[in-house]
């Protein structure tokens, strides 16, 4: 059996707080923020705000898929919804372009409560309000996993970069 984890230590650096205006698509949004801080090693504290339109998904079983899981057609919900909490991490790819993975927790009107994997399409409604933390000493890499099918958190230690 191959070992059951891959981790790399490293510390939190700098804190950038950001504020998405009504009509911002989340993740583009974030994906702006990381750009103008220059951060791609890093991971979202804290996300809470209000939402016209949300737009997540959640696995599902995928028959032909090696691992059977995979994610399916984004479910969508109209608003007013109000995001009480998301969290993520800010990686990239070999080639250096940052991919967010974000997963939100999601209230409507009436208190029902949804959750899953964010894509594009999520528009602020009043604010969403972002802290995101540097992390320092890991390189917070996503690759294709050809086994299960799927971009998967691949973290390495920085030192490994430079050898």
């Amino acid at each position: 059996m191959s070992d059951i984890l891959q981790m790399a230590e490293g510390r939190l650096g700098r804190v950038i707080a950001v504020r998405l205006r009504p009509g911002t698509d989340v993740l583009p949004g974030l994906e702006e923020a990381c750009k103008r801080a220059r951060i791609n090693n890093g991971v979202i504290v804290s996300i809470i705000g209000s939402l016209s339109e949300v737009r997540f998904c959640d696995p599902i079983e995928i028959a032909g898929k090696r691992a059977k899981y995979g994610y399916g057609d984004p479910l969508q919900l109209e608003g007013p919804i109000e995001l009480t909490s998301a969290s993520g991490i800010i990686c990239h790819d070999d080639e250096g372009v940052t991919n967010l993975h974000v997963h939100v927790t999601l209230s409507d009107k009436d208190g029902n409560a949804y959750g899953g994997h964010l894509v594009n399409g999520t528009k602020v409604l009043l604010t969403t309000d972002v802290v995101i933390a540097e992390i320092e000493g890991v390189v917070m890499g996503r690759k294709f996993d050809e086994e299960l099918e799927v971009p998967i958190f691949s973290p390495r230690p920085a030192e490994a970069e430079n050898q």
